[in-house]
């Protein structure tokens, strides 16, 4: 009862989370004189009133406020949200707080605000339209990431199809950032519209660099026409160039091993997770280890790979790895994520060695490794699976420095055992009558091929692996007899055994079994059975 009314509560308290008041803001670092925008979201349907701004007047101007309903889908369904758009300019510079704001029962939370001061502007700079360019940081090295902003200033109305050309660099790889900003801000004196572009950039070669400037395109608003935006567009057509900047890429350093990837990043994180743990696990649990990787300055496609190599004591099942990129404040945060799944085959300890990644701290300029430490897994045995017990190695060396046994003693024991075997067969014999009609039970051994082909065909992993061990059980020896003596039938059963334990379900084909199992050659008998015929007549004419 305490754990019901437990859960009951943590599901209220996440109700009432989504539908309370979330804020939050597009950019945590402005200029002063510049404009952010101010988001809060609410998805209670009941509210129709506004949000209080009054907490906003201390340390901001509100410029425009603007009001959306939309309806947001997620996880197959679709709910009301209300959406209050906030257009701020911070009044002074330094680190400011957006306060918490109230709407009914519903509060949002306070957030920082990291307000820069801005700089003397010259006379150039009051031009209608100009741009600037600017790079986070002056030299990188090969392979890093630098970021290239793009601002373009206009103190007059453009038309809405202005066009910036794009980056294009033979030597470095280039992606763009996020979507385009745009906000306000206010130089001396003057309020300008500011149009902002981020890039990424990934030099390929080491020496200096050129980032090429770029051409701004637009169309100015005639100031002595008032019904222009309305009417035939008139006006001036404008056309501004971005500077080429230079930038000094430096080579690997010495000191980096040379036989491992090479990973220029800021911060490096690795960590795991396990789907079911494995604290309880047994022979023949499917668990899955989930590897995290994630790089700040790198993008996915430069990770390299983790958890590769066999485990011993358990079969390994991995999925297609899960790439992805994360556009930050300070640019691209790109993750590699790996699941495998992991088998046990017997109990005991199951070691899985440590993963270690070597990578180049940029900001602190040095060496560092980020490792997920070995761990073992203690497999217990699994009572519902029937293993054939194993003969101790004791045991089995005194059996093999017994010494031979003489010639005489093995004739006299062959003599007596065919003997009594000839005794045994004629009383039986005698027992019998002259026709006795065989009694069938269960299906046929053609009935259960004809199963086996048509999960096959059909390609259900499940029907399979049943019809598989139904007709396993009428055959002289067991699966794993056949497939330690025919390759293709262990291939076959191993990928079967991938779709089966795998988490996301691989797409399994039963073709290869189907041939597999209609190709099994029929085991060797041994040579008694071999020569073993029809007893002859007791009474012969």
């Amino acid at each position: 009862m305490t754990r019901l009314i437990a859960l009951l509560l943590l599901f209220l308290t996440a109700q009432a989370g989504a539908a309370g008041l979330q804020a939050r803001v597009d950019r945590t670092q402005v200029g002063f004189g510049e404009t952010f925008e101010l988001i809060l979201e609410s998805e209670d349907g009941t509210q129709f009133a506004n949000p209080d701004l009054t907490p906003l007047a201390d340390s901001f101007v509100v410029s425009a406020t603007r009001r959306e309903n939309r309806l947001v889908g997620s996880q197959g369904q679709t709910r009301p949200v209300t959406r209050w758009l906030i257009t701020l300019q911070p009044r002074h510079a330094g680190q400011l707080q957006v306060p918490a704001l109230s709407m009914g029962q519903w509060r949002s939370e306070p957030i920082l605000l990291q307000v820069q001061a801005g700089a003397t502007d010259s006379a150039e700079a009051l031009a209608p339209v100009f741009i600037d360019a600017s790079l986070d940081q002056d030299q990188v090295y090969v392979q890093a990431q630098v970021v290239l902003t793009l601002r373009i200033y206009h103190s007059v109305s453009l038309y809405e199809d202005s066009t910036l050309s794009p980056l294009q660099m033979t030597d470095a790889l280039v992606e763009r950032l996020g979507d385009v900003r745009t906000y306000e801000k206010l130089i001396n004196g003057v309020r300008h519209g500011v149009i902002e572009v981020r890039y990424a950039i990934f030099p390929q070669k080491s020496g200096e660099l050129a980032i090429p400037s770029q051409l701004f395109r637009a169309v100015a608003v005639a100031q002595d026409d008032p019904y222009s935006l309305l009417g035939p567009r008139t006006g001036r057509a404008t056309e501004v160039k971005s500077p080429s900047i230079p930038l000094q890429v430096r080579p690997i350093p010495p000191e980096y091993p040379r036989d491992i990837p090479w990973l220029p990043a800021r911060r490096v994180t690795l960590a795991e997770a396990w789907n079911p743990e494995p604290a309880q696990a047994k022979v023949g649990d499917s668990l899955t280890r989930s590897l995290l990787l994630q790089a700040e300055g790198l993008s996915s496609a430069q990770l390299p790979p983790l958890g590769e190599g066999s485990v011993a004591g358990a079969r390994r099942y991995p999925d297609q790895p899960n790439l992805a990129n994360q556009v930050t404040a300070q640019g691209v945060m790109g993750s590699r994520e790996e699941r495998i799944a992991l088998v046990p085959t017997h109990p005991g300890r199951v070691a899985l060695p440590a993963l270690t990644i070597t990578w180049w701290n940029t900001e602190q300029d040095r060496l560092e490794r980020t490792e997920l430490p070995a761990r073992e897994l203690d497999i217990q045995a699994n009572p519902d699976l029937v293993q054939p017990p194993l003969e101790p190695a004791p045991m089995r060396e005194a059996a093999s420095a017994a010494p031979l046994v003489w010639p005489w003693q093995l004739g006299n024991l062959v003599l007596a055992c065919t003997t009594l075997l000839g005794f045994g067969l004629w009383l039986r014999a005698r027992r019998q009558p002259a026709v006795q009609r065989a009694a069938a039970s269960g299906p046929s051994p053609r009935t259960l091929l004809d199963d086996i082909r048509r999960a096959c065909l059909a390609n259900d992993s499940q029907a399979t692996r049943q019809a598989l061990d139904a007709w396993a059980r009428n055959q002289p020896e067991t699966l794993a007899d056949m497939a330690a003596r025919f390759v293709p039938l262990s291939d076959a059963l191993d990928g079967l055994n991938g779709a089966l334990y795998s988490e996301t379900g691989q797409q399994w084909q039963g073709d290869a079994l189907w041939q597999a199992i209609q190709s099994l050659p029929p085991a060797s008998q041994p040579a008694a059975e071999q020569q073993q015929g029809p007893l002859p007549p007791l009474y012969p004419r």
